[in-house]
């Protein structure tokens, strides 16, 4: 249960025992709670709770409107709301989920590594199985031992709706490629994705096939969308696509099905699948670029030593872990800041890619 609904239901307690005996105004003042006054003015309860404890650091303007949601609400602040966050944690809470992917745990690292430039600390929970019961607990864990923020880094929509749907009480912000509604950084995969393509289509390609990463993430259903329009900018086919777990051994699998068909090139939706792909095609003797041209996305240490060496989509992990923190600082301080950050993936062309045979 969250730190709202245990207040939510306390308010209800207090007015069950006093039926008949208070104001339908009373009644109202005593069920608004900080968090409600936080969420009306647009703030963390943290601001707040600075606003009724008459601390400094609070911008006019944000001060007027916490003070205008609190007399809106007719909130009646207890002793253990003036309290609540006087003295700042400094910690961050950072939640992960899935496997530990190249992309994702770069950017937590990167994070941490922000954070700690800033002098916070970071208390980490990494779900394997990200469940509604799971992230439940693992947010209120956090929020109990007083996070000034939570985090998280997920490519998996339905992972993203439970935390939205939850009252934390505190400023919370979604490292993830798609959403609505919320602070969240990315790397902008729709036209990395359209990158890669073109690279392929200038080279001269016209049948390019792609091998997908999982229907439920995030960042493979902006990939797909990418390649599909790439090629109906230039009115080529999209053919339906394979799809993988992101795994080379689903890359394989993909490319073992793929190779009795026609193409000429393939666009992966990331590094390892590719690596998969690429020893498929050589087991089925089709040349690598000779036959088929392979790009990957995401740019893993190793792609540069795969055979060939890979042509890849370069995504900033170490950045996006960087402007992950900048934006919960921004977040805390209640300031302005671009929303969502979004940066492109670079391409990166080596030896994998080349302009089809006559």
């Amino acid at each position: 249960m969250s730190i709202a609904s245990e207040a939510g239901k306390a308010s209800a307690t207090r007015r069950a025992g006093t039926a008949g005996t208070v104001t339908t105004e009373e009644e109202r003042a005593r069920a608004a709670t900080i968090f409600d006054v936080a969420r009306l003015a647009g703030v963390s309860h943290q601001t707040v709770s600075r606003v009724l404890n008459d601390l400094p650091n609070v911008r006019p303007a944000t001060r007027e409107r916490v003070e205008r949601a609190i007399q809106q609400l007719r909130y009646i602040p207890s002793p253990a709301a003036r309290a609540l966050v006087t003295r700042r944690s400094r910690t961050i809470g950072l939640i992960t989920t899935g496997r530990p992917e190249h992309g994702p745990s770069t950017t937590a690292v990167y994070f941490n590594e922000a954070a700690r430039q800033e002098r916070y600390a970071v208390i980490m929970a990494s779900l394997l199985q990200a469940d509604a019961a799971a992230l439940r607990q693992a947010a209120e864990t956090l929020v109990r031992q007083n996070v000034e923020a939570i985090v998280l880094i997920t490519s998996n929509r339905s992972t993203l709706g439970i935390l939205q749907s939850m009252d934390l009480g505190v400023p919370f912000l979604a490292v993830v490629s798609q959403g609505s509604g919320l602070h969240r950084v990315s790397l902008d995969q729709y036209a990395g994705a359209r990158r890669a393509v073109r690279h392929l289509i200038d080279l001269g390609h016209t049948e390019i096939r792609h091998v997908a990463g999982p229907i439920e993430s995030m960042d493979a259903l902006e990939r797909l969308r990418g390649w599909r329009d790439a090629l109906g900018e230039s009115s080529l086919v999209a053919h339906e696509p394979s799809f993988g777990d992101w795994s080379a051994a689903s890359g394989y699998e993909a490319g073992r099905k793929l190779v009795g068909e026609r193409f000429t090139a393939v666009f992966c939706a990331n590094d390892q699948m590719a690596l998969g792909l690429i020893h498929a095609l050589t087991e089925a003797h089709r040349s690598v670029p000779a036959e088929v041209s392979v790009i990957g996305f995401d740019d893993i240490p190793e792609a540069a030593h795969f055979s060939p060496p890979l042509t890849t989509m370069h995504q900033d992990f170490a950045q996006l872990g960087s402007d992950a923190m900048e934006l919960v600082l921004a977040m805390l301080a209640d300031e302005a800041a671009p929303n969502p950050l979004q940066r492109v993936p670079q391409l990166v062309v080596r030896a994998s890619t080349a302009a089809p045979r006559p």
